[in-house]
């Protein structure tokens, strides 16, 4: 909304009439108040809204600063050896078992050792 020259005029015109030229001065110095005081909530305001505005921002900021940091630390290749070590280890046992029991049994009549009716 734009005022020009001769609408501020006539506005100016109607309160001279309306209040009085006594009651001018004083008005307008109220007014003058009451502006800066409207100015200096707003800036208030503003500046509370920028502060919380801000807060969540620097929050996420550190969230994902830490996530970082734990995917520098993060490695995969140290569950994919574990699980190899783990395997490497049930193999290496059944290994063991297997040639436990495939140890050939030898016959009696072979072992020198024995002791016993042998049929040769």
């Amino acid at each position: 909304m734009e005022l020009g020259f001769m609408e501020m005029v006539v506005i100016a015109i109607a309160i001279i009439v309306l209040f009085g030229p006594s009651k001018l001065p004083t008005m307008t110095r109220d007014l003058g108040t009451g502006v800066r005081k409207m100015r200096g909530a707003m800036e208030d305001i503003k500046s509370e809204i920028m502060k919380e505005a801000d807060n969540p921002v620097s929050e996420i900021k550190r969230e994902i600063e830490k996530v970082k940091e734990a995917a520098k630390e993060y490695n995969p290749m140290n569950e994919v050896k574990k699980e190899i070590d783990g395997i490497k280890e049930s193999v290496s046992i059944n290994i063991d078992e297997t040639t436990s029991a495939a140890k050939p049994k030898v016959k009696p009549a072979d072992d020198e050792a024995y002791e016993g009716p042998v049929s040769r």
